[in-house]
């Protein structure tokens, strides 16, 4: 009698549990198609918003007409200065913003997983300020020349890595990461490269376009054409998808040494992996946009939020909030004080600074157990 009321609490138990996971499943799907419908409509806003304001369904049509077979079939009913303003100039910027949100996301939840702890992300931890350096180089002096049209990318990717390393083994006390440290190395080697960056700039010739430089450092898609679109895409879904394959590893990652050692994880080079990811996909982006912080701070605890910590599921949210992020926060940068147009940096920290403090506030702000 006993073992069959055993037997039937298991059951009930399982049935609980699989009907927990199904309705959970069916909530992160409809939150991924409620975030791919307001990326499509952020896309298209963003696109009609400006001096020249431009109808939606004239965005569409225009887009829609650069497309093989398609464009052949449409009307033509638009002028040549709209095409020219949406094409040339709104659609490739918005689209970059995207591309750049989606990368910016993903190194966030890799570093906040990297060290376990989710006060980290590029911005803080310097290695855009390490990417910055580099590129600042290639900028004013064209440094790195036998890379041609790549030296700014591979410059970028260069001064990611070495910022990251300095700050991962500065942070480093026994083999362990600690808050304290971590945070502090972070500072301390934002400032040595914003200090190495200004001094560059100090040394440059004065017809070297500093301004542009300066402008750039803090943020930008201003210089957006469809040619800076591809690399970075490719290099940002190549990445995601390896990451989402690699979910588990991320998620036993929090879990501390001697989990990973007992489910057959090799830690270390999972960790080197992990390094090499967030150096190139930073590099990349900031090549192409400048340093734009606290995207890779906000984002991923946005995630969270909505589905957890599975690291399969806040990566693909994560991607999809970064993407909305980025592109509302340029068009803030564009509109507030038009016909000027501020850094998307400036409008990024004006909203991540004051979150970043609400994390510091919280009597718990970090996660896996390693981060304290």
């Amino acid at each position: 009698m006993e073992e069959s009321l055993v037997r039937s609490s298991l059951k009930e138990n399982e049935e609980m549990l699989d009907h927990f996971e199904r309705n959970a499943k069916r909530r992160f799907r409809f939150l991924l198609f409620f975030l791919l419908c307001i990326l499509l409509l952020s896309i298209t806003l963003a696109v009609t918003l400006g001096p020249v304001k431009m109808s939606a369904m004239t965005v569409w049509k225009i887009a829609l007409g650069h497309l093989p077979f398609i464009g052949d079939s449409l009307e033509v009913n638009w002028s040549i200065a709209q095409e020219r303003i949406i094409w040339d100039i709104r659609l490739p910027r918005v689209l970059l913003g995207a591309v750049v949100g989606a990368g910016l996301s993903v190194v966030g939840v890799v570093i906040q997983a990297l060290v376990r702890n989710s006060l980290a992300d590029p911005y803080i931890l310097g290695i855009s300020s390490g990417s910055s350096v580099a590129a600042t180089l290639v900028i004013l002096f064209g440094a790195l020349p036998i890379f041609g049209q790549y030296a700014l990318s591979f410059g970028a990717f260069l001064g990611a890595m070495a910022a990251m390393l300095s700050v991962y083994l500065l942070a480093q006390v026994g083999g362990r990461i600690q808050t304290t440290r971590l945070l502090l190395a972070g500072v301390a080697i934002s400032m040595i490269m914003s200090a190495v960056t200004n001094f560059i700039v100090t040394l440059a010739p004065k017809d070297s376009g500093i301004r542009e430089a300066m402008f750039w450092m803090m943020g930008s898609l201003a210089g957006a054409k469809w040619e800076y679109i591809p690399i970075p895409a490719v290099v940002v879904l190549v990445v995601s998808l390896f990451l989402i394959v690699q979910s588990r590893s991320l998620n036993i990652l929090l879990m501390g040494e001697e989990v990973a050692a007992t489910l057959g994880v090799n830690m270390e080079a999972f960790r080197k992996v992990l390094i090499i990811i967030t150096s190139l996909v930073t590099g990349t982006v900031v090549a192409v946009s400048g340093s734009i912080g606290f995207i890779g701070l906000v984002v991923p605890h946005l995630a969270r939020l909505l589905v957890g910590t599975d690291h399969k599921r806040v990566l693909s949210c994560s991607i999809l909030i970064g993407m909305i992020l980025v592109i509302w926060s340029d068009v803030c940068a564009r509109l507030v004080l038009a016909p000027q147009e501020l850094p998307i940096g400036v409008v990024t920290a004006l909203c991540g600074g004051p979150f970043f403090i609400w994390l510091l506030r919280r009597s718990s702000y970090s996660f896996g157990g390693g981060g304290k």
